[in-house]
């Protein structure tokens, strides 16, 4: 079973053609694939296939280390569309995959850089079923009261703004994200974002991800600190620093993203038979 591991910003996945798959890639198969010394040592895996329709290059399906499956992901997005380029499923530099969220559009600017059409943001979802049309709200998670901004763009998100980068760099996201990520006002639970302002066009983030706990960077979670930020007077693109690096975000007048960064690949390699045999045993 031949694999390769791609990495955004610090945020890597596992790279599986579902063609060369001989069983279904169940939670805990996901979970024996991304352990850090017993398996891949992932943030996840990325899942392609032939596409089901047409006007597709692949269906791509997301997957995060505890075995849950994702809606959507930034970077795992431009993870497989590089990937995909460069591994001859099409030769064009503008093609559409599909995932869970829709169809995801993206047109290649270099070897290792894209741009990605992730559609439009909404502030209202079924994902924050209490919350007000604008996503504004404001919950108490850990003791702790909280203002929030809620963005659906493919998966949830929670974007908080701090008042600055001293401030931001003191949270102990690891003590704090559980509370906010499983909180009983997001059903589907939801990741988290805080943010400070850098500048009109600039930002600094922190993100703690859905299923994954605090990671170097997050295309999504940059997503909603970038529309949090422009909703409240910011201008757009957006350039979101990360733990990992830097995102440029474009945000519309009718919250329509486009998101640009790069992607390179870690490895290729075949898994070795002694795992595979644990992924067949594992349920």
């Amino acid at each position: 079973m031949n694999f390769e591991k791609w990495q955004a910003l610090g945020n890597d996945y596992v790279i599986l053609d579902a063609r060369a798959l001989e069983f279904e890639l169940t939670p805990a198969r996901v979970r024996a694939l991304c352990a850090a010394h017993t398996g891949l040592a992932s943030d996840g895996v990325l899942l392609l296939s032939p596409p089901a329709g047409p006007g597709f290059v692949a269906d791509l399906r997301i997957f995060n280390p505890d075995g849950s499956e994702a809606e959507l992901s930034g970077n795992g997005a431009r993870e497989a569309i590089l990937f995909l380029r460069r591994s001859g499923w099409t030769e064009h530099d503008t093609f559409s995959i599909s995932t869970l969220a829709g169809e995801i559009r993206a047109t290649i600017t270099s070897p290792t850089t894209c741009t990605v059409d992730m559609g439009r943001a909404r502030t209202s979802s079924a994902d924050d079923p209490s919350g007000t049309p604008d996503g504004r709200g404001e919950l108490t998670a850990d003791g702790r009261a909280w203002v929030y901004q809620h963005v659906q763009i493919g998966n949830p998100q929670c974007s908080i703004e701090v008042e600055s980068e001293e401030t931001l760099e003191q949270l102990d996201l690891p003590a704090i994200g559980p509370g906010l990520e499983r909180h009983e006002r997001f059903p589907h639970r939801t990741n988290v974002s805080w943010y400070t302002v850098l500048g009109p066009h600039r930002i600094r983030a922190r993100i703690f991800e859905r299923g994954v706990g605090e990671t170097s960077a997050s295309g999504t979670g940059a997503i909603g600190a970038a529309v949090a930020h422009v909703l409240r007077g910011g201008d757009s693109p957006v350039t979101v620093v990360l733990d990992g690096g830097e995102l440029q975000v474009e945000v519309g007048d009718d919250l329509h993203i486009n998101l640009t960064g790069w992607a390179v690949p870690v490895m290729r390699g075949t898994i070795a038979e002694e795992l595979v045999e644990v992924l067949r045993a594992a349920e």
